[in-house]
């Protein structure tokens, strides 16, 4: 796989009219749509930071087109980024359609040349940050998350994979350096220094701010965090596995987006899902119609961030105790009830550190997302800044404890009863 730093030959951004042409001289896709390609109805959907999404519908059915820009999106030309991120995004859906087909889009085409990928179409399900922003409770989704979470960490770990399994595994990967850059820098830097693209809700978070950028024992946890992001290639992940990157209804759930896919640390995609719940919960307040009336959506949102942990540890436990067929933790350094038991002891170990960096990027992820380039809606769409701002600094309040004192936090219930103080915290402004 050759990266392109600019747009290789025959590369070109598709247009409506360019797309019609070329997917009816794809046979899977010009199927799927059904009838002649003149009645197709074709819209630019994409409102996300990096890429075009089109929806494309026909007599018969729909297909949802992605293509990468060699730039990102949210910025402008002024910001190249390679359109390889297509090629690992493919790859990432290819390995998680392996070990969990019913929980991503089905891929009909991918063209490398043009960086694009057509899927399936996802109706009627939405992005569930939508979902959550107008207050909707999805029953199936724990069920469904975490089984996703634990059986794409678990089977591209050493716990289940030969190390040179595994080390070709984590080469396949490795090209994808432009993405994991940005999560570097938007994650793991940016929001801490003083830098071009950050913004934040003015000026009631200006002081916060600047105390997030002057605070040496914040500065000290967020780099612990980026070395291991950097160095811990424990698993593959999703890489931006938040709730704009889930497509949900009250009985299914898809992740989509995987083009951030790389191999790093396990608790930095689990952490980005309880992340993006919190912010949810924190967020909630905000979208009130009047006090109160989100008082169970509020609740059912952190005990999901409860069951979000609990179930994924009892799966990821259970494959590790059933289908371990890695070379770490060779089963014959454990045998007898002795040796059985001194194992299971050490799983609960791992998974106590695990639940630490996982609290570690949980923090990682809410900073980022009110100090630093990339929003979300979940705080954007509250209309009055100034409540949005306390929703925000409720959210910074938690995420600093959660960073710095994170060995305080040693279950997902001392989690969850963080939040709650946090929620009723009133900021000075």
């Amino acid at each position: 796989m050759t990266l392109h730093a600019v747009p290789p030959e025959g590369y070109r951004i598709l247009r409506e009219g360019d797309l019609r042409d070329y997917l009816a001289g794809i046979p899977a896709a010009a199927t799927r749509l059904g009838g002649p390609p003149e009645g197709w109805s074709i819209s630019e959907v994409g409102d996300g930071n990096l890429n075009l999404v089109f929806i494309v519908k026909g007599a018969s059915g729909g297909l949802a087109v992605k293509q990468a820009l060699p730039y990102v999106r949210l910025v402008g030309e002024s910001w190249p980024l390679p359109l390889s991120r297509s090629h690992y995004e493919y790859l990432a859906l290819t390995n998680q359609a392996k070990l969990a087909a019913d929980l991503v889009p089905a891929v009909l085409h991918h063209d490398e040349r043009l960086a694009l990928v057509a899927m399936e179409l996802l109706e009627p399900h939405i992005i569930m940050r939508k979902g959550l922003v107008a207050g909707t409770t999805y029953p199936a989704f724990v069920d469904h998350i975490t089984t996703f979470i634990a059986r794409m960490l678990f089977f591209s770990s050493d716990l289940a994979l030969p190390a040179a399994q595994k080390k070709e595994a984590i080469a396949a990967f490795a090209g994808n350096h432009a993405l994991c850059k940005i999560t570097e820098d938007l994650i793991f830097t940016d929001p801490y220094r003083v830098a071009e693209q950050n913004r934040w809700t003015v000026p009631w978070l200006d002081a916060t701010a600047a105390k997030f950028r002057d605070d040496l024992e914040l500065h000290v946890a967020i780099s612990r965090l980026k070395l291991k992001f950097l160095s811990s290639a424990e698993a593959l992940l999703h890489g931006d596995l938040h709730t704009g990157s889930i497509m949900v209804t009250a009985r299914e759930t898809r992740v989509i987006d995987p083009e951030f896919a790389f191999y790093g640390p396990m608790g930095f995609d689990i952490g980005a899902i309880i992340a993006n719940l919190l912010m949810a919960y924190l967020a909630s307040s905000g979208h009130e119609r009047e006090p109160g009336a989100r008082r169970v959506f509020e609740a059912w949102v952190l005990e999901t961030v409860e069951q979000v942990w609990g179930e994924f540890a009892r799966k990821f436990l259970e494959l590790w105790r059933g289908e371990a067929a890695g070379d770490a933790y060779p089963l014959s350094l454990f045998s007898g009830e002795a040796g059985a038991a001194r194992l299971e002891a050490e799983r609960q170990a791992y998974m106590a550190r695990l639940f630490q960096d996982t609290v570690g990027f949980t923090a990682a992820k809410i900073i980022r997302r009110i100090l630093g380039l990339a929003h979300n809606i979940d705080f954007e769409l509250i209309e009055d800044p100034k409540m949005r701002a306390t929703c925000e600094a409720r959210s910074l309040r938690l995420a600093r404890a959660l960073m710095v004192d994170t060995a305080s936090f040693t279950t997902i219930g001392a989690v969850t009863n963080a939040a709650r103080t946090a929620r009723d915290w009133q900021p000075e402004f």
